[in-house]
């Protein structure tokens, strides 16, 4: 069983939580970072659509990168990811037990590092799934990654006695590994919540749910998909007349 989560744009690297191994597609990395330090602050803020602040920002970022990982200029990812699903999991609460299942069994889909396992040393960069980067004739980072992603995972489960990929992920980053050949094993899990008695989806709400839901998933050391239906952090609870067998809705 694997889980994809989304990246977050928020990082933090004040901490001392060194990664323990490289990025599965560092090479990959490499050559997109070779495009994205030849960007000045003007046309990164173009491509990228942020605020001058933020180009200047990567533009170092990217300046900065080196081939090379080590504690000087990385940190394990999911330490350093910031955003609202990362505050779901609150992985500084865990146990060595619940980590080690997050190592095995969640994945974080990056635009620049294709796939980032728990203790992979990550750089700090700013690379949305959605940007139209041209690399290599490619005209995005959807034709850049192509088959890799979907190749990976599906290699990383014939190791898994469950083979299910439960999908955390937003649509912009499974996109990227949505392809027919990961249909069979797809269980995508989505939040909504009543607002003045209407089911509604709310995108804050329901980042920091997949955070949770990671979180519940690497304490119970979940084994099947029936287990899933058990999430019940925050007052959600699954919803079976939303529900069917490749789609999991939990409302509160």
């Amino acid at each position: 069983m694997i889980i994809l989560l989304s990246p977050a744009k928020t990082l933090d690297y004040s901490h001392d939580h060194m990664g323990e191994s490289d990025p599965i597609f560092i090479e990959d990395s490499i050559t997109l970072n070779s495009v994205l330090r030849k960007k000045s602050v003007k046309s990164l803020r173009t491509l990228m659509k942020i605020s001058e602040k933020l180009a200047i920002e990567n533009v170092d970022r990217n300046k900065a990168f080196e081939n090379i990982f080590d504690e000087s200029n990385s940190r394990a990812s999911i330490y350093a990811f910031k955003g609202d699903v990362y505050r779901g999991f609150d992985v500084d609460t865990l146990k060595k037990s619940d980590l080690k299942y997050a190592d095995k069994h969640l994945r974080i889909l990056s635009g620049l590092y294709g796939i980032l396992r728990p203790f992979d040393k990550m750089q700090p960069y700013r690379l949305e799934m959605g940007t139209s980067l041209n690399v290599n004739r490619k005209k995005n980072l959807y034709g850049f990654w192509g088959e890799k992603l979907s190749n990976f995972i599906l290699q990383e489960l014939e190791s898994h006695k469950q083979k299910w990929i439960v999908n955390l992920a937003s649509n912009e980053y499974f996109k990227a590994v949505n392809h027919e050949s990961l249909k069979p094993f797809v269980l995508n899990v989505n939040f909504k919540e009543y607002r003045n008695e209407k089911l509604t989806f709310v995108s804050f709400n329901a980042k920091r749910a997949r955070g949770l839901f990671a979180r519940f998933m690497s304490i119970e050391k979940i084994k099947s998909v029936e287990n899933l239906k058990g999430f019940n952090l925050e007052d959600y609870k699954f919803d079976e007349s939303l529900s069917n067998e490749t789609n999991f809705i939990f409302t509160r």
